[in-house]
């Protein structure tokens, strides 16, 4: 089949609303992002009151985003906030405020262009107790298909989680028995304040981060207690899939340090989790694929920002690969993963 004629879904697209709520003002708190739209017709986030990111219409005006994949014969975005706007330092319940936010205008957008998207809502996990009933507002009332998380929570008065940390497993249970699809995306990357130069926490901060979220996810015994749980690891899962060897090898070799809490082989669990497929290299997605299965790779460009695939689904493509295994990648893992039927989209 043409790959133009394909169902197509993209897993990892970001998505924020031109105006949220000015958080920092009202509380005081410059931690908080904000937006800043210019007399220039630039649009700026601003975070602990110095410049974090632009963004561009084409990050909040849904029929941009539809005509902009329509150029690259995709059809479908799962839509996800921006990292940034986690705010697990803040207290829950102002957090909880921007979470709602960004959760209630995705839902409107999903429920307007149903053909469209699809969404990944937004919790507060500095506080396990609100991020379930916010993650069961967004299944049962919003209409999302599940939520992002980041790769460990910092939260406040200094409070730091791994995500096999004990006061995280009612909200993984919580997610398992609502059937909601998790998506783990980088954040508070470790080395920030020692490799401030050349980029360094995005280049490898953030692969480093996503093989964290998934040794704690496994050696923490999360998945082996929680079987039913679909958690997709963004960005290729960072290192984690590359470097099974080494962590293969150290369960092996030093069971008394690394098996402590899950017996189990962690390469067991590459069949149990889900990987987007932005690499950045061929021979890597082949990797990927080799080594986890198509039945566990799905298509996924870290929309709108510039360190994404540009041209959605292109590395794909590159591999030439049967229609069988394209389809599975382009729309088959997902719909899984999202636990959505394809007619949700036609």
């Amino acid at each position: 089949m043409p790959a133009s004629n394909m169902l197509k879904i993209d897993t990892h697209a970001h998505y924020l609303p031109r105006d949220w709520p000015d958080l920092a003002s009202k509380y005081g708190d410059a931690r908080f992002p904000v937006i800043h739209h210019g007399d220039d017709g630039r649009h700026r986030i601003y975070k602990d009151g110095k410049f974090f990111r632009e963004i561009w219409p084409k990050t909040w005006d849904p029929q941009i985003r539809i005509d902009d994949y329509a150029g690259f014969g995709v059809q479908v975005q799962v839509l996800s906030t921006v990292p940034v706007m986690f705010s697990e330092w803040a207290k829950p319940h102002h957090a909880l405020e921007l979470h709602r936010a960004l959760n209630d205008h995705m839902a409107r957008t999903c429920r307007d262009y149903p053909r469209h998207y699809a969404g990944i809502g937004t919790v507060p996990l500095q506080s396990p107790q609100l991020a379930i009933r916010e993650l069961e507002r967004c299944m049962d009332e919003l209409g999302l298909q599940g939520v992002q998380i980041g790769s460990h929570i910092n939260g406040p008065n200094d409070a730091h989680w791994n995500l096999d940390a004990p006061e995280l497993f009612e909200f993984f249970q919580a997610a398992s028995d609502l059937g909601a699809a998790i998506l783990v995306h980088p954040w508070d990357m470790m080395g920030t304040d020692t490799m401030p130069k050349y980029w360094l926490p995005w280049l490898v901060g953030m692969p480093a981060e996503q093989s964290r979220a998934a040794c704690c996810l496994i050696f923490g015994g999360v998945l082996e207690r929680l079987p039913r749980l679909r958690v997709c690891l963004a960005h290729g899962g960072g290192s984690f899939p590359y470097t099974i060897g080494r962590i293969e090898h150290g369960f092996n070799m030093r069971p008394d340090l690394v098996a402590t809490d899950n017996f189990r082989n962690p390469r067991e669990y590459l069949k149990r989790l889900y990987f987007d497929s932005w690499v950045a290299d061929d021979t890597a997605l082949r990797y990927l694929l080799e080594t986890c299965g198509s039945e566990r790779v799905m298509l996924g460009t870290d929309y709108p920002f510039p360190l994404g695939e540009q041209v959605p689904g292109e590395g794909i493509e590159r591999l030439g690969l049967d229609d069988a295994q394209r389809a599975r990648l382009y729309h088959g893992t997902a719909l899984e993963w999202l636990g959505l039927p394809a007619s949700r989209f036609a």
